[in-house]
């Protein structure tokens, strides 16, 4: 029975101490993890607690400070959007004009949407779903949105598309985040700029803009209801 040389041995073994080596993450790494990990925390507490607020607080929502348009942006443009931003900005244009409407907003959108590529960006670093974004689907996506990336941002930023896919692609695609910023404020601005100035012309009542919240909330829960029906359809019926 032969062995294999001890020289080649020692090579082995060097060789599987250094990949166990690469497996264990240095003290820096660790640290710098455990900072991106509270930050992400800290990032959902916050805006969570601005969405309580405005939930729990009618007085709030009626509040006519420009800094309740400002930190409902937070909650209105945070990852997929729990509250419809565009009743609010038609409330606020009954008091204000139109760019300082826009100002307001942008500026907190902005704000909003640095937080977004934060926490898209520390989603997309986890072992749970590097596999999970690797599949031909996603990057086919990938691969559509940087044929014209700040195109594609522009056009979704300034119409009524859904925004929210969006805040996933430029992630996945590394998309340099003061670009993916500069679409932001360069589409969003005039968007909000056009609402100020239809809200301050229309002038539509307080009954009216609560229905219409109702409305856009429906159509962004339709999609996820239809998959939930479309479930229990396929469900099984439970044997007798």
């Amino acid at each position: 029975m032969t062995h294999p040389p001890q020289q080649a041995t020692d090579i082995i073994d060097v060789t599987s101490a250094l990949e166990s080596a690469e497996r264990i993450p240095l003290p820096s790494e660790r640290v710098r993890h455990r900072v991106k990990t509270l930050l992400f925390i800290l990032q959902i507490a916050f805006v969570a607690t601005l969405l309580t607020l405005w939930i729990a607080a009618p007085a709030l929502r009626r509040g006519k400070s420009l800094w309740v348009l400002f930190f409902y942006c937070f909650p209105a443009e945070f990852l997929v959007a729990t509250v419809p931003h565009e009743p609010v900005l038609l409330f606020f244009s009954k008091f204000y004009g139109p760019l300082t409407i826009a100002l307001v907003s942008i500026a907190g959108t902005a704000l909003t949407e640095v937080i977004n590529y934060s926490v898209f960006k520390y989603v997309a670093d986890l072992k749970l779903f590097r596999k999970m974004l690797q599949s031909r689907g996603v990057r086919k996506l990938v691969a559509w949105f940087n044929k014209a990336p700040f195109l594609s941002l522009w056009v979704a930023g300034f119409t009524p598309i859904p925004f929210y896919p969006f805040r996933f692609l430029v992630v996945l695609a590394r998309y340099p985040p003061w670009k993916y910023l500069l679409a932001v404020v360069t589409s969003r601005t005039p968007r909000f700029y056009i609402l100020g100035l239809a809200g301050g012309a229309i002038k539509l009542s307080d009954t009216l803009l609560v229905l219409l919240t109702v409305v856009l909330l429906s159509v962004g829960a339709a999609p996820i209801l239809g998959k939930l029906l479309k479930k229990r359809k396929k469900a099984p019926a439970p044997a007798e």
